[in-house]
């Protein structure tokens, strides 16, 4: 199979992975086709024998991060997170929901590096790859980010634990 059947391949795998980055289907469609553009552009860049789902999802995090930055999205609410509604008796749809806005609420970094271990189920080693950013990174991301969850999920603050010493 040559790289571009491989590229269609990996398409249902962009789009879920766009759709969780960015929240709409309209724009994560938008992102895999701009994605894929990209990519068969560059495709000469594309070194055989690595894994070309890396690759790919390494040209989507820079084309997300470029369009981030065109934007010029200024967030009002810096570190502090906003407190979620307590969890209502509804079905577990609701807690979806809730999970879904609490995933968007993470900085952008925390969110890719979660996104990409959980969702894609990639390994620290690939998701380093990917992100351009050493593994112990991705570890301290993944770790803040899945207390930042947590923490929200429970309706409490995300302030940061300051420890007595003595």
């Amino acid at each position: 199979m040559d790289e571009a059947e491989r590229l269609v391949e990996l398409i249902p795998r962009l789009r879920r992975y766009a759709r969780a980055l960015v929240g709409d289907r309209a724009n994560a469609d938008d992102l895999v086709q701009d994605t894929l553009e990209r990519a068969w552009s560059k495709l000469h860049l594309y070194r055989q024998g690595t894994d070309l789902r890396a690759w790919l999802f390494t040209v989507m995090h820079n084309v997300h991060v470029n369009r981030v930055r065109a934007a010029r999205i200024n967030d009002p609410l810096g570190d502090e997170m906003p407190e979620l509604a307590q969890r209502g008796t509804q079905a577990d749809a609701l807690l979806v929901r809730d999970l879904d806005r609490a995933i968007a609420r993470l900085p952008a970094d925390q969110r890719a590096v979660l996104l990409l271990v959980t969702l894609e189920e990639m390994s620290y080693e690939e998701v380093a790859r990917t992100l351009g950013i050493p593994i112990g990174t991705v570890m301290s991301r993944l770790s803040r980010a899945r207390e930042k969850l947590r923490a929200m999920m429970l309706g409490q603050s995300v302030g940061a634990k300051l420890k007595v010493v003595k």
